[in-house]
Order: structure tokens, then sequence, then C-alpha cells
């Protein structure tokens, strides 16, 4: 992840003259770095990318600034622009990316069992980790057919409203997960998104007592996902393993199959990272 340095303070504790003038923190060298971040964060959640008038909109930034940063984007090729004149990510950020994910052993315990649940349920397999207050997808593995999830290696999501989310912070203190909420919020991503403390609570410990997790239409609408806690050497969350499909495809009717096949393959994975589970005695011993 990125960590932001104020050059400003850093290298000019005092005042600053910039071709006279006093330079205002809007036009900072720190400012400047925390508009180029915040542009390429909010062009990699659209995948239909943004435009300039869209991106200064949204991050309320003069449109002239946010020109100027967008083109050196361009030419450093962080960002590319299609014939609409909307901004992409562009492949240089995978050089970037490479270098975070190459440490995530759990991605390479994971992904030959990722492949084998996909074929095995026909649903959408994500890998995600806890990054601050978000879960963020390190893994995909998509099925064959024409059903498609609209989800990326990178895309960041909600924990209260995903169930690779709830999977991961359903073990952590409830104080750490009220300072996570308290940075995130609780947005209302569709009506049957959860959006109180108190709610979250109480699905948070029937994700504990199940040893899986729902999102059931709470993220997007028509959307029916199950997420599985994945446990390293410590005992400690590692990651989450989700299964997405459409809710005809994640119905009563299958889920109690699939949710057997989601949790078999999490544990499959948590072995792999070290994990294992305390015996339990036998009762009449």
């Amino acid at each position: 992840m990125f960590s932001i340095v104020n050059i400003h303070s850093f290298c000019c504790p005092r005042k600053v003259c910039y071709h006279g003038s006093k330079m205002s923190h809007a036009d900072s060298p720190s400012a400047a770095v925390e508009r180029a971040l915040s542009m390429l964060e909010a062009v990699a959640q659209e995948s239909e990318g943004l435009s300039n008038a869209e991106i200064s909109r949204k991050l309320k930034i003069p449109k002239s600034s946010a020109s100027y940063i967008l083109r050196t984007l361009e030419a450093q090729n962080y960002l590319t622009r299609d014939g609409s004149g909307k901004y992409k990510v562009g492949l240089k950020i995978l050089s970037l990316s490479r270098g975070a994910l190459i440490g995530l052993d759990v991605r390479g315990v994971a992904l030959p069992i990722m492949r084998h649940l996909t074929q095995r349920t026909g649903l959408t397999c994500h890998l995600a980790i806890l990054d601050g207050p978000e879960a963020v997808y390190v893994e995909k593995v998509e099925p064959e057919g024409f059903i498609r999830m609209d989800t990326w290696v990178g895309r960041r999501m909600r924990v209260h409203a995903t169930s690779v989310g709830k999977a991961l912070v359903a073990h952590i203190a409830q104080n750490s997960l009220e300072n996570m909420l308290a940075k995130a919020g609780m947005e209302k991503r569709t009506p049957k998104t959860i959006t109180t403390l108190p709610r979250l609570l109480k699905e948070l410990e029937k994700v504990r007592n199940q040893g899986y997790a729902v999102d059931d239409e709470e993220n997007n609408l028509g959307a029916r996902c199950l997420g599985a806690p994945v446990f390293n050497d410590r005992g400690l969350i590692e990651a989450a393993l989700g299964l997405s499909g459409t809710t005809q495809q994640v119905s009563p009717q299958t889920m109690p199959a699939i949710v057997e096949s989601l949790k078999d393959a999490a544990r499959q994975i948590s072995m792999g990272m070290g994990f294992r589970a305390p015996h339990r005695r036998a009762s009449g011993a």
C-alpha cells in the first residue's frame, strides 16, 4: 500500500513562497500526491472508466488541476484513455500490485483449491484479505459460461455488506470493529444492507456459530454470496474464501451443498497455511 509523506511540512516547515506568493495547501506537493492517488483509486473502482469532468466532480478537484495530474499519470502509463475520453487503469499498475501480491502465500495455497471449488459449484470464487477497514480481493476464479461477476482483483469491499467482509471481521475484537466502521461507515448499498452496529454484531455471532457468512443481496441486488474464514498457523484469520452467484444459482435449494463445499475448501486452505483445529473430546470417553 502507498504511504503518503507530507512533503510540504517535512521540507518547508514555515511559509512557502512560489513565484513570490504563498503556496496554499491545495497547491502543495503533498496535496498533488494525495490527489493523484485519489484519482487512481476512483478510476480503479469504475470498470467503464471516468472522464476528466467526472473525476473532477467526484473528488471535488478543479478541472484544470485534475487535467494536469491525469495527463501526467497517462504519460507514465498508470492511466490510459479510450476513444470516448474516459480514463482507465493502465497496465503499469500491475507492476506495483505484483510486488504486494507476491508476499501473500495464501494465494499460492488457495488457487488450485479455488479452481476445483469453481468447477464443482459453477460459481465465481474470490479470495479476500482485510486491509484497514475494507476487504480486498486478491484472487479470483471464474467459471465457464455466460454469467460473469463484475469483480476484479484489487477491488475493495465494505465489510458490513459482503460475505467475505463479514467472514474477515467475525472473529476480531468488538472495539477494533467499531473503529473500522467509524472510519468507513456503514453505507446502505441496497435495501437489504445491514446499517446498524447491533444488527451487524448479531449477524457476526451467527457467522461464528455456523462457520460461514451470507451476503443476501446486501451489496448488489440479484447477487447472493457466501464467505468462509481461512485461518493461519496461529489460529488467526488470514483471509476469507467466497463464492458469488445470482439468487437463482445460490437458492435455498442449492445453498446447503454449496455451503459444505465452501467450508471444506476453506478448511483445506487453512490446513495448507499450517492451521490445525483443536481436537474435540468425544463425549462419554
